[in-house]
């Protein structure tokens, strides 16, 4: 039997200007009432297992904040406001934010809710959003005011509050009456959800780990220098050091996890896996015993570690704890394990939730017949409550049948951290720990790029000052709140949103918040805030996810490099550009390429190490078409299959060339596709399929639009 240690992590950013006391995003209470209360309710279900949960404390820290009236959450405001005394502004605060919510799963189920948006606009700009105020009754707007924060509620809340349910079914033309009770179960839910962890704690059922205060790059504030282990040759600013901020973040995130939960935390997420050999000694003087991080920091550590690196690493090592060494610190590790952590981040609300929850329990049960070793434990480590929102129940029936799985298993062994750590004995140890993070063991997300280095150079200019009016007298309780926000400026969820990585309407709300810390540092000191930093760092805007075929094409399809001028003018999606709030690590795909010419639609896939064993191309426009494409030894076979309703699909007649040697390329007549006539619209996704199940969607959000071939198209598009 292995133990097997499900760590969840629960983690917001700091969205309070503390000189206003006013929350400028809703999030820490909108994951409340469903990700939080539904994450501890489903574990009351299964009292028997054993489950690990990681709160930052800068999100404890808001939850507090809001349970005991000490801040204002500015989105709860606008829907507290009665419909007829909503100003312009607040109609505009409305009708831009209170869609922020994954339309597929919270908005399109629900039919008046749709109704609101498609009002609103899916798409829209100043002007449209001008053009809307108006549009909206008072009525639209109480209903908008109450579905935004009904849709978040999520399983728990409406088990709980039976109400809830029944307002859902009301559906629409609620009271101001209705509208407030809502909010005021919201604010009951965020003031009894930490006791719900804490009771779970003190009855042996869980463990609560912790992280750096405000969820900081450790490596990075200790020294920016330390990234050109792990990205020599990039450009990098100035240096910023300040190994003393990674001490003060760990010694408040124990007094503060001490004070809500009880006891001082045994166990860390550094924050996104984060981790140095120079952190180890910061960590054991913080009281912290083990630490968890991702596997590939694991096999760079052993790669070039002296005692390990003369031998080939074996991927079954993963599975068992390890100690680290640094200057006489020393500290015990698990490595996660990536593939199956990724699965149900990104993947299992994609699968049937038992299909989903039992290819998770068969692979954990053959890491158990595989590996042989003392001490065997695997670490799925994974975002507790993003993922959630991409199921239609908010992941219930998954967790249900992952939990139940589980603990039928007579091979697995769900364990605390501590339980596992406290009966494994000695463990091998690793004395070059690797420098880097969980995705792709560097610092690429947070470094690098000419935004993100901005923000680190505005850090360093903001926190020098501040040492240099404190040596001038700055004292008492400005000097304590100043120091908070640059504690605050260095997490790591601002310099997310900088550079080309991720992309989120909410960008320009991010950047601000962070400038409004370093801004803060200023006034606290009693001086004129510097100009920069009333100019956005962040330059891009949210940008379209592909490019579309602006020339006929008519490529030879052999899956092969083939010629230069076969595929171009084709419509291109990268798919390293394909990430949203999460990240997802080991991408079978690098680019789609699609186009067509008078009769004919072409695509190719372009994949980074392997080919999947299958894909399914999804048209719902001008039809609703499946290509479904399966793995035939080197080759693909196709089945088509159509639909009159999207939902009920039947097998289907046509010709369909598909090849396959360096890339995967297909053709189909447009006419299958029914492309007949001029300027049809075509939409499309791409579905890639391992053992059986959907790992990886493209694109991520929305699909793939263009409009097809016309004589205009051709003439408008030649070339020579």
């Amino acid at each position: 039997m292995i133990d097997v240690l499900l760590l969840w992590h629960m983690h917001q950013p700091y969205y309070v200007d503390p000189l206003t006391r006013t929350a400028l995003m809703p999030w820490v209470r909108m994951h409340a009432v469903k990700g939080y209360l539904d994450m501890i309710e489903m574990a009351s279900r299964y009292p028997e297992l054993k489950l690990n949960f990681n709160f930052t404390p800068v999100l404890v820290k808001q939850l507090e904040e809001l349970a005991h009236g000490e801040t204002i959450d500015l989105w709860e405001t606008w829907a507290r406001r009665p419909a007829a005394e909503l100003s312009v502004e607040e109609k505009k605060g409305l009708l831009d934010n209170y869609f922020k919510i994954n339309w597929t799963t919270c908005v399109e189920p629900q039919p008046r809710y749709v109704q609101l948006l498609e009002l609103r606009g899916r798409i829209y700009g100043p002007n449209e959003l001008n053009e809307a105020v108006a549009l909206f009754t008072e009525r639209d707007y109480r209903d908008l005011q109450v579905w935004y924060n009904l849709a978040w509620c999520g399983f728990s809340a409406c088990r709980l509050y039976p109400e809830l349910g029944e307002m859902k079914r009301k559906g629409r033309d609620f009271t101001e009456a209705e509208k407030q009770r809502l909010l005021d179960i919201h604010g009951e839910i965020v003031r009894e959800v930490l006791a719900r962890y804490r009771r779970a704690q003190d009855e042996g059922r869980i463990e609560i780990t912790t992280t750096p205060f405000f969820h900081p790059i450790m490596p990075l504030v200790y020294d920016t220098t330390l990234a050109e282990r792990c990205m020599p040759g990039r450009e990098f600013p100035p240096r910023f050091s300040a190994p003393e901020d990674v001490e003060a973040q760990l010694k408040l995130a124990q007094e503060l996890h001490g004070k809500v939960f009880g006891r001082r935390a045994r166990g860390l997420w550094p924050s996104e896996g984060s981790v140095a050999p120079e952190l180890l000694p910061l960590f054991a003087g913080a009281g912290i015993e083990y630490f968890c991080t991702d596997e590939e920091i694991l096999f760079r550590s052993l790669a070039q570690d002296p005692g390990h690196k003369t031998r080939k690493v074996d991927h079954l090592e993963l599975f068992q704890g390890w100690t680290c060494e640094h200057q006489g610190a020393r500290v015990k590790a698990l490595f996660r394990e990536r593939p199956l952590s990724d699965f149900v981040g990104f993947n299992a609300a994609r699968n049937p939730a038992r299909d989903a929850a039992s290819y998770v329990v068969h692979h954990l049960e053959h890491i158990d017949d595989v590996v042989t070793q003392d001490g065997r434990a695997v670490l799925l480590a994974l975002d507790g409550e993003n993922a959630w929102e991409a199921f239609l129940d908010g992941g219930e029936a998954f967790l249900a049948a992952l939990y139940e799985g589980l603990q039928a298993s007579p091979k697995l062994n769900l364990s605390r951290l501590g339980d596992y750590f406290d009966g494994a004995g000695e463990r091998p140890v690793v004395k070059n720990l690797h420098t880097g993070s969980w995705i792709n063991s560097d610092f690429d997300i947070w470094i690098g790029d000419r935004e993100e280095n901005r923000a680190w150079e505005w850090l360093g200019h903001t926190r020098r000052f501040l040492q240099e009016a404190c040596a001038a007298g700055l004292a008492g309780e400005n000097r304590e709140k100043a120091w908070f926000e640059i504690y605050a400026a260095e997490g790591s969820d601002w310099f997310w949103w900088y550079g080309p990585d991720f992309q989120t309407d909410s960008d320009f709300l991010f950047d601000g918040l962070f400038r409004r810390h370093l801004q803060n540092v200023y006034l606290l000191a009693g001086v004129t805030v510097p100009g920069y930093l009333e100019i956005p760092i962040r330059q891009r805007g949210l940008k379209q996810q592909y490019t579309k075929p602006s020339c006929y094409i008519s490529p030879v399809v052999d899956g092969t490099d083939g010629g230069y001028f076969d595929w171009l003018g084709c419509g291109h999606l990268d798919v390293k550009r394909q990430q949203t709030a999460m990240f997802q690590a080991d991408r079978l795909g690098r680019a789609i390429h699609f186009g067509f010419d008078a009769k004919t639609f072409y695509f190719r896939f372009d994949y980074e190490r392997r080919a999947p064993e299958g894909m399914i191309l999804v048209f719902c426009k001008p039809a609703h078409v499946r290509i479904h494409l399966k793995r035939d030894g080197e080759g693909y076979v196709a089945r088509l299959e159509k639909s009159r309703d999207g939902s009920q699909f039947q097998s289907a007649e046509g010709e369909c060339l598909v090849r396959h040697k360096l890339r995967v390329e297909m053709s189909i007549p447009l006419e299958f596709l029914e492309v007949k006539g001029e300027n049809v619209p075509v939409a499309f996704v791409v579905q890639v399929l391992q053992g059986g199940v959907e790992v990886e969607r493209y694109p991520e959000r929305g699909l793939i639009e263009f409009t097809g071939p016309s004589p205009q198209f051709a003439l408008q598009n030649w070339m020579v």
